[in-house]
């Protein structure tokens, strides 16, 4: 087993989207090549309903999957399609959006005013670009709930993982996505594909994770079981950890425990056009839709 090294820590930031709802955005418009097949990961958590009750009315996708995983509050939804319903708390939707689709998502908190819940982008191959929309609406009890003898748990969201697998299918990149909890103190390995780019994002608690050597010396060394460990600084709330290659990532959590996504998927490997909710693989094709979406014929 090799344990991935940690190549990059970071933090949210701020900003608004929709009709004016504030969120935190771990990653999103960069270059599209650090996380691929990933796009954008937004952390929607606020207890002011005046920063998410305008929602995000109509607006259309092309080109991408959309994972909205809601913990906290609830979304109503509906497309171009006809589609709607709400997704409550633990529940997630999956959606291909394909050849292109028209929808709204519109938060609204819980009896205490809370919302709170993730959206992560995933790429789309070429082959599949132009595929028909899709729809994976899945109820928090067809969640599979995996949990250890020393209180680690893990849902099971998309993929297999400590021999259950989760319920969301048929995806493109072959996708792993998990809901982690170890508890205080306690130290946890995960195996990971070694070909698949992973991350993990951090929204409850702390901890630490294993790496390997740093040039900029950010790295501490410690002593674990007589083997030296290179680990990196404490991470806590609202905290992106970036993993290089390696089939295992190793966790120590604080004092608090740790709760975090560990998402890992294939990486597609091609060029990227990108204009707001439509990622394509040439500028040419981003003229196509925007020129469709002006005339009425985006929607096939």
């Amino acid at each position: 087993m090799s344990i991935r090294p940690v190549t990059h820590i970071g933090s949210t930031q701020s900003t608004m989207e929709g009709a004016g709802v504030r969120l935190e955005r771990a990653f999103g418009f960069q270059d599209p090549e650090m996380l691929d097949p990933f796009l954008l990961l937004d952390d929607f958590r606020n207890e002011r309903p005046e920063d998410y009750l305008k929602g995000f009315p109509w607006h259309p996708h092309r080109g991408i999957e959309t994972i909205t995983y809601v913990l906290a509050g609830t979304v109503e939804h509906g497309d171009s399609l006809g589609n709607s319903g709400n997704l409550g708390a633990g529940d997630v939707q999956w959606m291909t959006a394909g050849r292109g689709i028209m929808h709204q998502e519109m938060p609204k908190g819980d009896a205490n005013g809370r919302m709170h819940g993730f959206q992560l982008w995933a790429n789309l191959p070429s082959s599949l670009k132009m595929t028909a929309p899709r729809y994976q609406d899945v109820a928090s009890k067809e969640i599979p709930v995996v949990t250890d003898d020393d209180g680690t748990s893990a849902r099971i969201i998309c993929g297999e993982f400590w021999g259950k697998r989760g319920p969301v299918d048929g995806i493109a990149a072959d996708p792993q996505y998990l809901d982690i909890h170890v508890p205080a103190g306690h130290k946890k390995r995960f195996k990971v594909d070694t070909y698949k780019q992973t991350f993990a994002y951090i929204f409850e608690g702390s901890g630490t994770f294993e790496g390997a050597s740093d040039p900029f010396g950010v790295l501490t060394e410690k002593e674990f079981g007589g083997e030296e460990l290179k680990i990196r600084d404490e991470t806590g709330n609202r905290s992106l950890v970036i993993f290089g290659s390696g089939d295992e990532i190793v966790v120590h959590a604080g004092e608090e425990g740790i709760r975090f996504l560990l998402v890992s998927g294939a990486p597609i490997k091609e060029p990227v056009a990108w204009h707001g909710p439509i990622v394509m693989n040439t500028r040419q094709e981003l003229i196509q839709a925007v020129t469709e979406l002006q005339n009425g014929t985006f929607i096939r």
